[in-house]
């Protein structure tokens, strides 16, 4: 198995950003540190450890829904001190967040120690669906439509298009419903701010099929049985792993 995997699978952190303990220094096997990409371990016989601690893959995976407040980072620590989203699910496993929700932006977040499935729902290639609510400044006309929809060029080789379907225009402002599936850093925010419509205030609401029906900001519950299947009929995983 390669050292990245094994990482994102301990539930350190998603399979994306495994190389980076890796690339730091703090990763060892079997006492010797590894710094260097593509090293293959056995699962059943290496030792691994961060920081002098053993990484171990769970012997049980857990899968949260959260209801993402305003003013919280989605991340495990913040330097200001601000409040994480991790603070408002009291469970004993580490989970990690799956992708990423500005300090501002509200709604579905997942949460889970299994690295694989968030791996698969973070890569563009299975095209996971992320519908928004976004409220933005101005009128939105049919031209504005056409650009998000053909695609918009928000930085050095990110042309990103989205669905979108109007629910609301005024002059002030208008209500927009916005699919989109690469989930680029601030995506939507920089879309609508190079068609000169920025952003008042954005809400994820389905993500890979799920919603936070039922669910106060703030809240979170574990996933079913059957959106768990769902999430792996999704991305093609074998479901015997669950």
């Amino acid at each position: 198995m390669q050292l990245n995997k094994y990482i994102a699978l301990s539930g350190l952190t998603s399979r994306r950003k495994a190389n980076i303990p890796i690339k730091q220094g703090k990763i060892t096997v079997n006492g010797k540190t590894v710094d260097e990409l593509g090293v293959t371990i056995n699962p059943q016989k290496d030792i691994i450890k961060l920081n002098n601690k053993v990484l171990k893959i769970p012997t049980q995976y857990r899968y949260i829904l959260l209801n993402k407040p305003d003013n919280t980072i989605t991340s495990f620590q913040d330097k200001r001190n601000r409040k994480l989203v991790i603070d408002y699910v009291d469970i004993k496993e580490r989970v990690f967040p799956v992708g990423r929700l500005d300090y501002d932006t509200t709604g579905v977040l997942l949460l889970t120690n299994d690295g694989d499935l968030a791996y698969r729902l973070s890569h563009p290639k299975y095209e996971i669906d992320k519908m928004y609510k976004v409220r933005v400044q101005g009128f939105i006309t049919d031209e504005d439509v056409k650009k998000l929809t053909s695609g918009v060029d928000i930085g050095i080789r990110e042309n990103v298009k989205a669905q979108v379907k109007i629910r609301e225009r005024k002059s002030e402002e208008s209500l927009l419903e916005i699919i989109i599936h690469e989930g680029k850093k601030r995506q939507i925010k920089r879309m609508m701010k190079k068609i000169n419509h920025p952003v008042i205030s954005l809400n994820r609401t389905v993500f890979a099929g799920l919603t936070t029906q039922g669910l106060k900001q703030g809240e979170w519950r574990n996933l079913r049985s059957h959106e768990i299947t769902m999430l792996y009929k999704k991305t093609g995983l074998n479901s015997e792993k669950k």
